[in-house]
């Protein structure tokens, strides 16, 4: 019985694990989307430029915010999708300025 339940448990959290990956894409697709709309980038990178720029915004708005004393990314939520189309933006400004 011991045994059933480990496995039960590994398996809950094998689901956790994709839902959280399937919920950072999602704030990234959001985030990566807004921050294109609002920089005018919109019409020149795909989807997928879109996912890994709100993905990695996520994380660089999270850790400015954290520098802040703000809360980083709390979760799926308005605030964590701010944050994370702050630092796309962020993340969009500093590509234009280096490829200038």
């Amino acid at each position: 019985m011991p045994v059933k339940l480990a496995i039960d448990c590994f398996e809950s959290s094998k689901e956790v694990k994709i839902m959280n990956l399937l919920l950072w894409i999602l704030l990234g697709l959001i985030a990566g989307w807004l921050a294109s709309v609002i920089v005018r980038t919109n019409r020149t990178q795909g989807p997928l430029m879109d996912i890994i720029l709100g993905v990695l915004g996520a994380l660089v708005g999270g850790f400015i915010m954290s520098l802040l004393g703000f809360g980083g990314i709390t979760g799926f939520n308005i605030y964590s999708i701010i944050v994370a189309t702050l630092g796309a933006i962020l993340l969009i400004v500093l590509r234009r300025a280096l490829l200038r």
